[in-house]
């Protein structure tokens, strides 16, 4: 297979398009998807931003979050004493 120069016209238009280089492979027939795109960057045409369109934003840097509040102790709570034992009333005599 060699790249006719109706073939490069078909690839150029779909590339142009936003076809896929798998898209473009299979409607040319006989061409490989990795085929479609070494001609695609041989031909320069690996950017598709339209000419004077504007480029894409820059990614924002996410704000720092809030602290949470810290998370409770997981150990269990110690056990309260026994309450110390009452000396008994004096008996009367």
């Amino acid at each position: 297979m060699s790249w006719t120069d109706e073939r490069v016209e078909t690839l150029k238009r779909m590339w142009a398009e936003g076809q896929s280089a798998s898209q473009i492979a299979k409607e040319l027939g006989g061409v490989t998807r990795n085929a479609v795109i070494g001609k695609v960057h041989r031909l320069g045409l690996s950017n598709r931003a339209e000419e004077g369109a504007d480029p894409a934003p820059e990614p924002v840097a996410a704000k720092p979050a809030v602290a949470a509040a810290p998370a409770p102790d997981p150990r269990p709570a110690a056990p309260e004493p026994a309450p110390a034992p009452q000396p008994k009333p004096a008996a009367a005599a």
